[in-house]
């Protein structure tokens, strides 16, 4: 970790990595597993059915990542609340307020400008990261006096950015001298290495933590993930207006053909409750999965104590043969 925002983390990271915030995938279980192996765990508060689950959750995480402290005499990784602050969260101010009270170390902003939520977050202790998709956004961002960006990338599974990760944190360095994190196709120790060696601080790794067995992702989704490759990764719009990297099988598995979807966000699976007669259609999340370019990777389901521990070889392995 080059940046010095994060020294404040000293050895509490073994790697320089971030279990990467995914919708309906990350939930409590994950995170305490994330957090007690080193890792920064992530989570979209929109995970939460609502601001008192929110709270709930909140407590439960910290309640048992303080009693493995006092097992181990360790204390655990940051824990990472992502709170989307696009006006179209009617649950923004209340989330808000939530995260005010549990006084996270680390915050993540998506979906929209950070400017409001900014000062609050820092009066309350919290380092701001931002999600960006290009550089204006990064600009704006930085204006905005966050403390990092998630630089979202080509290759990220889920809702995903589209410039070439060199290029963009290259582009983004020239200008910040703030934490930078690498979001897209990370999928081993060498790759959480490169990414330093970019300029990169930190790293997202979201795909292989879903095949994990702490992830509240369908069991489905995680062998799917196993099954398939790179290849199997298909970027469209068809299911949220943005650009999304979903898999091939699951949209195959849900009666629709890949090669052959409607215009941008046509297909009507955009609302997650269903009633009457549009109750058998698939749903966005629920039916139809994402995974990124790191899909390749993933090769079994494992817990997430060893693939944190195998990432780590990766990652040491790679250091020690770093030329001089």
């Amino acid at each position: 970790m080059t940046s010095d925002r994060l020294q404040r983390f000293g050895d509490r990271l073994a790697l320089p990595l971030i279990a990467a915030p995914m919708f309906l995938v990350s939930g409590v279980e994950l995170m305490v597993a994330a957090c007690r192996s080193g890792v920064i765990g992530s989570f979209p508060t929109a995970n939460c059915r609502s601001t008192d689950q929110l709270d709930e959750w909140l407590t439960t995480i910290e309640t048992r990542l303080c009693q493995h402290e006092a097992q181990t005499g360790r204390k655990a990784a940051p824990l990472c609340p992502n709170l989307i602050v696009h006006r179209s969260n009617a649950r923004l101010e209340q989330d808000l307020a939530v995260l005010l009270r549990h006084r996270p170390e680390i915050v993540i902003t998506s979906v929209g400008s950070p400017a409001p939520v900014v000062k609050p977050l820092h009066d309350a202790g919290a380092l701001v990261l931002a999600d960006v998709a290009s550089i204006r956004h990064a600009e704006r961002a930085a204006e905005a006096g966050v403390d990092g960006l998630v630089l979202l990338t080509a290759g990220a599974g889920g809702q995903t950015g589209w410039l070439n990760p060199f290029a963009f944190v290259r582009a983004v360095r020239a200008f910040y001298d703030g934490v930078i994190v690498l979001a897209g196709g990370i999928s081993d120790g060498r790759a959480l290495y490169a990414a330093e060696v970019l300029g990169c601080d930190l790293a997202y790794m979201g795909t292989k933590f879903i095949a994990t067995r702490e992830s509240m992702a369908d069991d489905r989704h995680k062998r799917m993930l196993v099954d398939s490759s790179a290849d199997d990764i298909l970027l469209t719009t068809a299911f949220t207006g943005l650009q999304t990297s979903m898999l091939r099988p699951s949209i195959v598995a849900a009666g629709l053909d890949p090669d052959d979807l409607p215009a941008r966000g046509a297909i009507d699976i955009a609302r997650d409750i269903d009633v009457g007669a549009r109750e058998s259609r698939p749903k966005r999340w629920r039916d139809i999965w994402s995974g990124g370019h790191s899909t390749s990777g993933v090769t079994d389901v494992l817990g997430v104590d060893d693939l944190v521990a195998r990432t780590a070889a990766e990652y040491r392995e790679a250091r020690a043969h770093d030329p001089p």
